[in-house]
């Protein structure tokens, strides 16, 4: 449809879109009249924005208001007319600094970038963390201090999560050699999954110094990796900022049905597996995807790969349709490649 709009009819269309999304207000043919930079009067204008309305990319939310885009119009806007702008330095160094700063956990990573994606684009950040565990290759005890131990495990495909886990006071060095002995015997070659159960029974009862440790460590260093296999791990920062730039009572609306949408765990994670085929940054708005037909709102997802250069999860952020693309859009791009180069 895009090419069927003439030259004049982009540059209007353009007008209330970048209105909308500024302010979240429908737009009057005075006011645009004013903005546009050729002398357009405002009877040509209405007579544009009439036909634009007529082919479903505009709606008039009271009789006598101004135009908003419609879903239909905000999806044309983003395939055929945004113009998609570059990170600047600064926040390239804040996703960068920010990520790096989460040391070698993948679950770390992914948090982080979550934040940090959140905290600059002013919407709701989210991860769906990888779905299939890796077997082990690896797995270590280190001593830190009195009552601190590090668990260290290295998967068959490369990932290396490093755990802090609390230990019983004046543990001898001997039973962490033990410790290790104990459950490289049983992990390495398999997945955490695999052996949760078998090594929780064989030491449910026991309460001797070893049965402890390793009971700690299963219980504590290991159960976030169990967790989720079949559905993965869903990771959501930043709800409050889409309470931050609030304009009008129709964006409070929208913004209760994000928060109910938010805690459908199962919604998300549907959501966001529709990019474990994308090859770059998906954009879903409203009603582009059944799920979130009703809430009103868009979301901006990116997939990561690990070493092997499959897909093993989405990052993105969601927020209202009024979003900012053209900002937010390269910024997930940008921290979706990240990831995969930090976990590759």
């Amino acid at each position: 449809m895009i090419s069927k709009l003439n030259e004049r009819s982009r540059e209007i269309f353009r007008h209330i879109v970048d209105s909308y999304i500024e302010t979240g207000e429908p737009i009057g043919s005075r006011t645009l009249a004013r903005r546009m930079s050729r002398s357009l009067s405002p009877a040509t204008i209405r007579n544009v924005m009439a036909d634009l309305e007529d082919a479903g990319l505009l709606c008039a939310p009271h009789i006598s208001a101004g135009r908003l885009p419609t879903e239909a119009g905000l999806r044309l806007f983003v395939d055929g007319i945004l113009e998609v702008g570059n990170l600047t330095e600064a926040e390239r160094q804040s996703i960068d600094g920010q990520c790096s700063a989460s040391g070698t956990s993948v679950e770390g990573l992914l948090e982080e970038a979550t934040s940090v994606l959140s905290g600059l684009s002013k919407c709701a950040g989210l991860v769906m963390a990888p779905k299939a565990e890796s077997p082990l290759r690896h797995i270590e005890l280190v001593s830190l201090s009195p009552g601190r131990a590090m668990v260290i495990m290295v998967t068959e495909n490369g990932v290396l999560e490093n755990r802090i886990i609390e230990t019983p006071n004046h543990l001898p060095p001997s039973a962490l050699v033990e410790a290790t002995n104990y459950l490289s015997a049983r992990m390495v070659g398999h997945t955490l999954s695999e052996v949760y159960d078998q090594i929780m029974a064989e030491l449910e009862g026991h309460r001797a110094q070893l049965d402890e440790l390793t009971s700690r460590v299963v219980e504590t260093g290991l159960a976030t990796w169990a967790a989720g296999e079949n559905d993965g791990i869903l990771i959501i920062r930043g709800q409050a900022n889409l309470l931050d730039d609030v304009t009008a009572a129709a964006d409070l609306e929208q913004i209760r049905s994000l928060f109910e949408a938010l805690e459908t765990k199962e919604t998300m994670l549907k959501l966001l597996s529709l990019a474990d085929t994308a090859e770059s940054v998906q954009i879903f708005i409203g009603a582009d995807n059944q799920l979130f037909g009703l809430a009103g709102c868009s979301m901006i997802v990116g997939s990561y790969r690990d070493g092997s250069q499959k897909i093993v999860g989405a990052i993105g952020v969601i927020g209202p349709t009024r979003m900012n693309y053209a900002r937010i859009i390269p910024m997930v791009d940008y921290t979706s490649k990240l990831i995969s180069r930090l976990i590759g």
